[in-house]
């Protein structure tokens, strides 16, 4: 067999394999979050598992949605302090020379910020357990158990630096 014709096989093969990809990936469609809220298909979101295990009733969810608004709101504020402070901390790699008390400062400020976010996520399930009636604390009791997982699950493993 010619050069040009083993050439000009492998080329359409590899071709074809290429388009067959591009099919499978268009028809299967994406997999991945749509945006940094959603979970992945076939795992329901923290609020729908809180809700479903609560047994929260329609008035109960009302008031969890509006528990779940305030908590979003304070944790974006936080975030957005965190990586505003970030961002001025490792501009200071720039620098000839690192500003001993702008370094130090802004560290409190993330250390600060990140408790915070902490007291926050407490704060938040402490609304929770309020909003639960008394029929409903052990499922509460049930579910601080799982806390933990439940959150933890949907960030994405972190890089290693070897």
């Amino acid at each position: 067999m010619e050069k040009t014709k083993l050439l000009t096989i492998t080329i359409i093969g590899l071709l074809l394999l290429n388009l067959a990809t591009l099919g499978f990936l268009f028809v299967s469609g994406p997999k991945g979050p749509k945006s940094p809220h959603d979970r992945l298909e076939g795992r329901p979101e923290p609020k729908e598992i809180i809700i479903e295990k609560l047994h929260l009733d329609a008035h109960q969810q009302k008031e969890y949605e509006n528990l779940i608004q305030w908590h979003r709101g304070e944790i974006r504020q936080l975030e957005d302090t965190i990586h505003e402070a970030k961002e001025k901390l490792y501009s200071e790699l720039m620098q000839p020379e690192v500003n001993v008390k702008t370094k130090d400062s802004l560290i409190t400020l993330l250390a600060r910020s990140q408790k915070q976010i902490e007291e926050t996520h407490f704060k938040h399930f402490e609304d929770i357990k309020k909003l639960c009636k008394p029929e409903q604390q052990e499922y509460f009791n049930d579910l601080t158990e799982e806390l933990g997982k439940l959150f933890s699950r949907n960030k994405p493993p972190r890089p290693r630096h070897d």
